[in-house]
């Protein structure tokens, strides 16, 4: 299964969401990679900014599998990947 960038987006405002409190739609995510640093996002709530890694990532999408497709994965099971126009999740069974 793959998921794209806009549902990993949804995974990571979700799990922010919950994290903090807040609500989905108080979250904004903006997904980058990096040579240096690999797959990250940065996150704003509330007027605050925070710079999350892969593994915050990984963590996101596999509570968003579990929540919205009833489907146990393991981050070992998630790899991020990205081509020309988005950046895109591989997520094995």
């Amino acid at each position: 299964m793959r998921i794209y960038t806009d549902e990993i987006i949804n995974a990571v405002c979700l799990h922010i969401a919950d994290r903090r409190g807040v609500k989905p739609t108080d979250v904004e995510v903006q997904l980058a990679w990096e040579e240096q640093y690999g797959f990250t996002a940065e996150i704003w709530v509330q007027g605050r900014s925070q710079h999350l890694i892969e593994s915050n990532l990984l963590e996101a999408i596999e509570q968003y599998m579990f929540r919205e497709y009833n489907r146990r994965v393991f981050r070992s099971n998630i790899t991020l990947d990205a081509d020309d126009e988005e950046i895109y999740a591989d997520i094995r069974d």
